[in-house]
């Protein structure tokens, strides 16, 4: 159960962070990525530790292994991308560079659906 949580986390954390180039072209998987992607930004804009950590945390005891007192980013991601470990700074960026990545996705598919809307107009 433990691996499945964790798996889940890592799962939820890429989508969050890469659904919007998924979702170009597909209007349906929007309605699935932007509710997540404003929760990962919340989540990290204001310091919020995800509800699946203290999941994990439980099924840590459980197993008799450490339970860690940060967010999953900041134990299983952040040590692998930025050593030194998660500063409220990095945290707050980390929400801006979603915002931005996944806004660049979406406007690129809005952009794409007005120039589709152009052509049909201009030799319908």
């Amino acid at each position: 159960m433990f691996e499945l949580v964790v798996l889940v986390h890592f799962v939820f954390i890429a989508w969050v962070a890469i659904g919007g180039l998924l979702a170009i072209g597909r209007w349906r998987l929007c309605l699935l990525h932007l509710p997540a992607l404003l929760w990962g930004v919340l989540v990290e804009w204001n310091g919020w530790i995800c509800p699946l950590t203290p999941i994990e945390n439980e099924l840590r005891a459980g197993r008799s292994m450490p339970v860690y007192h940060t967010g999953f980013i900041e134990n299983y991601l952040i040590p692998v991308i930025y050593p030194d470990g998660l500063t409220r700074d990095l945290q707050m960026a980390l929400a801006v560079f979603l915002v931005l990545a996944n806004g660049i996705a979406y406007g690129f598919m809005i952009h794409r659906h007005f120039l589709k809307r152009a052509e049909v107009r201009h030799h319908g």
